[in-house]
């Protein structure tokens, strides 16, 4: 039976909906978002924009399936795709997100350790990226995070009202702001970053978080609690672009830091730093445990090894972790800078993005399991721009990077190329969808 919804219960909702905003609000979007602001202020806010509106309604139709199924995402496409012969369906989106978090995971911990250093810059990195690594894996080994994440949660929180402040002092006027927000460009360089900023906000892995948590809510409840979570998340994201349009010179987190410190008149090094601090470690946590329970939705439904104290879950967030922890210790020695592989982390997950997407889609316009719960029309034009923009995104970066490895000059013609490229794949799967219906 349908729940009935009051502003106590609606409050309760957003609050238990807070999760999906607080997972992508970590070290990645601290740094692509401040980043993104102190490279081009914010004439690449569309992107930020769009990946907000993208989110409410992948996360929107991601619950939608198990509000209508009983069964969480992955459950769903291992029984759609569960005959032999379409086996390696499942396998590719596991390990498609199993990489999706792995990238995730280093940008996690060199942003804790980044963090760190803004407040205590004489420890040793490596010492206490072992130290970090041990800590998540106890608590992954006995499944108990929930505390510490919550507790940590509160202080990525105040980092992100020290950040709304910031926005609020800022010299970029509202018309600025909003013409930007919704009139697409990319400037000279700044296709990463956009990639980046996409894969920081529509995380992948979150889609089987919404999935797995909207069991026993109604459709309408759970539609208010995204929304207004998403909403919330994405203020306090728009907040820390506007935050880095203050930085003055070559970016760092110290310079976001200092050009903090002027507006707010605070100790802001100690703030941003706890702060990144405090988010890379709830998210060294979450990403690791995403990629094993994505697996064990896909892959383990049925197998005692994919149980949470099974050896295949373990292994799986034990694998991660280790990336993780690899990036944290040699960073020094290999010449990683954290902020650059904590930004090709998100560009990796925001090419993932349209596999990820393309299958959630046709997964909600299957009548046989979802019944009257299937995509309406207009749902599946808005997801099909939502694939389009993502996959030329990401042809776009191949390309970019296919041109600069070959050492071509004449690219004149290549835009068209790529839109047809997109508009084919695009075609291909609303040819996919009409055929279902």
């Amino acid at each position: 039976m349908a729940k009935t919804i009051s502003l106590k219960n609606g409050l309760r909702t957003v609050l238990f909906w807070s999760i999906i905003s607080a997972a992508f609000i970590g070290p990645g979007t601290v740094t692509t978002a401040s980043k993104a602001g102190a490279n081009f202020q914010v004439d690449i806010l569309w992107a930020l924009v769009f990946s907000i509106l993208a989110t409410i309604i992948l996360q929107e139709a991601a619950a939608r399936i198990t509000i209508a199924s009983d069964k969480n995402l992955g459950e769903i496409i291992a029984i759609k795709y569960g005959k032999e012969r379409s086996q390696w369906i499942k396998w590719l989106l596991f390990f498609s997100i199993l990489i999706g978090c792995a990238a995730y995971q280093a940008g996690n911990i060199l942003g804790a350790i980044a963090g760190l250093d803004l407040f205590l810059p004489n420890i040793s990195k490596s010492l206490f990226t072992v130290f970090l690594g041990l800590i998540c894996a106890a608590f992954l080994w006995i499944g108990n995070f929930r505390i510490i994440a919550n507790l940590l949660g509160v202080v990525v929180a105040l980092m992100g009202i020290a950040f709304l402040a910031v926005a609020f002092n800022s010299d970029i006027g509202g018309t600025e702001i909003v013409g930007n927000a919704f009139i697409p460009q990319i400037p000279e360089g700044s296709l990463l970053l956009i990639i980046g900023l996409i894969g920081t906000t529509i995380v992948p892995y979150n889609l089987f978080l919404a999935s797995g948590i909207s069991k026993g809510q109604s459709i309408f409840e759970m539609r208010l609690g995204i929304t207004l979570a998403v909403i919330i998340g994405g203020i306090i994201s728009i907040a820390i672009m506007i935050a880095g349009t203050n930085v003055v010179g070559e970016f760092s987190f110290q310079s976001l830091a200092d050009s903090m410190s002027a507006e707010l008149g605070i100790n802001a090094p100690l703030l941003l730093g706890f702060g990144l601090f405090a988010a890379g470690i709830s998210s060294s946590i979450t990403s690791p445990l995403a990629a094993a329970v994505t697996g064990k939705s896909l892959i383990g439904k049925e197998h005692e090894k994919w149980d949470t104290q099974g050896s295949s879950f373990r292994w799986t967030w034990g694998m991660v972790l280790l990336i993780g922890i690899f990036f944290g210790i040699f960073q020094s020695t290999l010449g990683f800078k954290p902020v650059g592989i904590i930004i090709l982390a998100q560009a990796v997950n925001g090419i993932l993005l349209p596999l990820i997407t393309a299958f959630l889609l046709l997964v909600v316009n299957d009548e046989r399991l979802l019944g009257e719960f299937t995509n309406s029309a207009f749902s599946n034009i808005l997801m099909l721009l939502i694939v389009g923009i993502s996959c030329f995104l990401g042809i776009n970066n191949v390309f970019k990077a296919i041109i600069r490895a070959l050492e071509w000059s004449d690219v004149s013609d290549l835009f068209i190329l790529k839109m047809v490229l997109t508009l084919v794949i695009v075609s291909f799967l609303a040819y996919l969808i009409f055929k279902k219906r």
